[in-house]
């Protein structure tokens, strides 16, 4: 008898095939693969067009050199699938962009400089695209979809493990855009607060995207400023004289807080100032920028706070997060709209919304819009919002194309407790 062998887990194979499916109405979509390879010292990777090849840039001596090698991924025709061939990754991005290529470039160390959705004067600004973001490394792969920047393309994944076991995140539907827009010029209609200037509309007058409060704040410094003035001051009121109790849902346990002077203080660990507007929406400014001792426990309670400050939960509830529920997000004024109806317009209501969007009740409902799995077989990304709760594709020989499946049948939720939020590298400012 031949000797037998147990089976390797996938997540330790050095490579993983991701299936790239064409549901826009567009015959002209790219992709782009970005990030930092594990197995070749964390260097600057991108996948070459061809969906299979590496390659490593070297440093240039100047900033804003062209890549060497296209990168520039064309799918096939709407409802048709590409497969390409990844290695272990970190801090990875899959990027789309429709009827027309990107603009990546490098700066000395190397560093890849990545497309801006702040920044008008980038070669991409005024076009049409969007990323999902993933680790892949010898544990799992972990992957989602994100709206910490900006919302613009629908895009859906699926993940499918070597049990023949499926997760699946929905996305916005292919109207999604124009809905989150709709809502935002609405809401504003409502509270003159600005959510209208989060559109960010192309030369032919049409949304390209909707920017998250954040990113708004980075391109008009006065945007929203004082919007949370009123709240805070009533969360510091509250806790004045009684408790708040935050789970840092860790080692650290369940502290406790009340306001002292003008600090909310947790004896023994660490005390917050009063956040402004831009801190809530960055989650990493002020208040919620990296504690200069007890960093880590007080990072966790910071997560948390930033969390509920965005959902506005602080008032309705003293123990965080631990007693909330979905239905009660967003549901006092001020409240972070984008993420609001960013949430509403996703057809299973997930997706990381802003940086701390994966924090909640250890036992409550996802919000993070994310899949993962230490064995996994395929993931399927679906670009264009058609039939974003289908079943997924099976993987189709490199390189190739085939027919996307008419009929998603499968949506699946996947708790989740990765909580890194990774920043755009190299964008420029």
């Amino acid at each position: 008898m031949a000797a037998t062998t147990a089976p390797i887990s996938v997540a330790t194979s050095a490579t993983l095939n991701i299936a790239l499916v064409n549901q826009t109405t567009s015959s002209t979509v790219y992709a782009y693969i970005t990030g930092q390879a594990i197995n070749n010292n964390n260097q600057l990777f991108l996948l070459q067009a061809d969906g299979q090849t590496p390659y490593y840039p070297a440093s240039p001596t100047q900033n804003g050199t062209p890549l060497a090698v296209n990168c520039a991924i064309a799918l096939g025709p709407p409802s048709s699938t590409t497969t390409v061939t990844i290695p272990q990754i970190a801090g990875g991005r899959v990027w789309f962009s429709v009827n027309d290529t990107l603009t990546f470039l490098l700066n000395p160390g190397p560093g890849l400089v990545e497309p801006s959705s702040s920044n008008p004067s980038d070669p991409n600004y005024n076009k049409t695209w969007d990323f999902c973001e993933f680790t892949f490394n010898s544990s799992q792969l972990f992957a989602n979809i994100t709206y910490v920047d900006f919302v613009s393309l629908p895009i859906a994944l699926t993940l499918t493990n070597t049990s023949g076991g499926t997760q699946h995140v929905s996305g916005i539907p292919a109207n999604g855009l124009t809905t989150v827009c709709n809502a935002l010029t609405a809401q504003n209609q409502i509270d003159n607060a600005g959510c209208n200037q989060l559109i960010v509309n192309g030369p032919s007058g049409s949304p390209l995207r909707a920017v998250s409060p954040n990113t708004g704040i980075v391109m008009n410094s006065s945007l929203f400023s004082g919007y949370y003035s009123g709240y805070v001051n009533q969360v510091w009121s509250k806790y004045t004289n009684t408790p708040l109790t935050v789970d840092t849902q860790a080692q650290w346990g369940s502290p406790t807080a009340t306001v002292v002077g003008s600090l909310l203080t947790f004896p023994g660990v660490g005390t917050f100032d009063q956040p402004s507007a831009g801190d809530i929406f960055s989650c990493s400014t002020g208040p919620f920028a990296a504690a200069a001792t007890n960093t880590a426990e007080m990072g966790a309670i910071g997560a948390r706070l930033a969390a509920a400050f965005n959902r506005s939960t602080l008032l309705l509830d003293t123990d965080q997060p631990d007693g909330e529920a979905v239905a009660n997000y967003y549901s006092t004024a001020p409240t972070n709209h984008y993420s609001r109806i960013l949430h509403a317009t996703n057809l299973d209501g997930r997706g990381y919304a802003f940086p701390y969007d994966d924090v909640g009740p250890s036992s409550g409902a996802d919000q993070s819009g994310s899949v993962s799995d230490g064995s996994p077989q395929l993931w399927t990304i679906t670009v264009g919002g058609a039939n974003a709760s289908a079943s997924p594709v099976h993987p189709a020989a490199p390189g190739t194309a085939v027919k996307a499946p008419a009929k998603r049948t499968f949506v699946s939720r996947l708790t989740s407790c990765f909580g890194l939020w990774r920043k755009v590298r190299g964008q420029k400012a």
